[in-house]
């Protein structure tokens, strides 16, 4: 069972957190808001992005790089598609 399947219920409650964020940017460009506010809530929207995507790429660690039984090139196989999804993250 893939580890976001099992915490599934958690994923999609910090998603639909995020998602209430951006509905507040949209509501605050709408409303003509200054920038300094609008800024501060792209940048908690970040961080929220950035704090699910850590706990998504540990969780991927522990359940796929870490997995005990798996053989010496399932691992390596493993955290090379680890370190592709990093770099794009990153980009």
């Amino acid at each position: 069972m893939s580890h976001t399947i099992k915490e599934k219920a958690k994923l999609l409650a910090r998603i639909r957190r995020i998602r209430g964020q951006v509905e507040a940017i949209e509501r605050a460009l709408e409303s003509e808001l200054g920038c300094d506010p609008v800024m501060h809530m792209l940048a908690g929207v970040r961080g929220s992005v950035a704090g699910m995507m850590a706990e998504v790429i540990e969780d991927h660690i522990r359940d796929h790089i870490m997995a005990p039984g798996q053989g010496e090139e399932a691992g390596r196989d493993a955290a090379e598609h680890l370190i592709d999804v990093i770099r794009s993250y990153l980009k």
